[in-house]
């Protein structure tokens, strides 16, 4: 059930180590239950907010619980370094990470090179993150003003995330991210590599350079765009109406036009063609039915977020 006890138990016990977080769970819904009774307020909704808002935020009380002191940054700004830490690490990185690999393909034309540029990455940049942040907020807790920050760090039931369900897990959209992402950088990557060598010696790409003048555009946004919205799902506090549209667009621009270029023929370099079919030509039923799956799996998705965005609405 998704009441705002759940909620704050949620952030509280996936904080603290697996072995403690039945009983804290169990220990934490009959205070805050205990406590509601004792008010015996007519309003229960304003009683169950105002009951967590005294017990405060989530992650100070969970630090209590796993005993782990907060004196590196200090009581008042650590839930806001987390929160900060998190939202960096999962947005801001792997942007950083695929712009230095795409880089690194235009540069040298070599994909090993650039997942191998991608890896350094990923390291360098998150520990760069990490080290500065974590130096940022110790400065803070030692120079802040006590009222400034008080202000800064005040938190309510507002900020608490839905209660996860099963079919909530993180795995299938960062999986889902990393397809697009992959597909991304693939596109880009065949159009600056090359990859196919041709009998002659010539180096082809494998889709037609003309559509880097017209419909690989949309596409290649469509596709960072759904980078993006999976990252949300994965990882943000809430999936609404607005991200649902944000599919919606992002889906489209992505799977109307490569299914109309599968449908039109005119996905494929003409030349790396001619260099893998010879004088054979697939039948244009073939193109039409792949033109057909691309558009079925593009509705299939929008309907799973739509349906998602319900289930939040409702939950909510």
């Amino acid at each position: 059930m998704d009441t705002l006890t759940e909620r704050y138990v949620q952030e509280v016990v996936r904080r603290i180590p697996a072995a403690s977080r039945e009983d804290v769970g169990r220990e934490l819904r009959a205070t805050i239950a205990d406590t509601l009774e004792a008010r015996d307020e007519p309003d229960r909704a304003a009683a169950e907010r105002a009951v967590l808002t005294e017990m405060g935020d989530p992650i100070r009380l969970a630090a209590r619980y796993a005993d782990r002191p907060l004196a590196l940054i200090g009581p008042d700004l650590y839930p806001t370094y987390v929160r900060v830490l998190t939202m960096l690490l999962a947005t801001v990185l792997p942007v950083v990470v695929l712009v230095s690999m795409v880089a690194d393909l235009v540069e040298n034309n070599d994909l090993g090179g650039a997942i191998g540029s991608g890896i350094g990455s990923l390291i360098t940049v998150g520990a760069q993150v990490f080290a500065w942040l974590t130096l940022a907020f110790f400065l803070l807790s030692r120079y802040q003003h006590r009222d400034e920050r008080a202000r800064t760090t005040a938190w309510t039931p507002d900020a608490l995330r839905p209660v996860r369900r099963a079919d909530r897990s993180t795995a299938a959209p960062v999986a889902s991210a990393t397809w697009h992402a992959a597909l991304a950088v693939l596109l880009v990557w065949q159009q600056l590599a090359l990859p196919y060598r041709a009998a002659n010696g010539d180096r082809l790409p494998v889709l037609d350079p003309a559509l880097w003048s017209g419909l690989a555009w949309p596409i290649l946004l469509g596709l960072l765009a759904l980078v993006a919205l999976d990252l949300h799902r994965a990882f943000g506090r809430v999936r609404d109406a607005r991200s649902t549209v944000g599919y919606l667009v992002a889906e489209a621009a992505f799977t109307l036009p490569l299914a109309w270029l599968v449908w039109d023929r005119a996905i494929f370099d003409p030349r790396f063609l001619h260099e893998v079919n010879g004088t054979w030509t697939a039948p244009a039923a073939w193109y039409s039915g792949a033109a057909l799956i691309i558009l079925a799996i593009g509705m299939l998705e929008v309907m799973k977020r739509v349906r998602e965005g319900r289930q939040a609405g409702q939950g909510c």
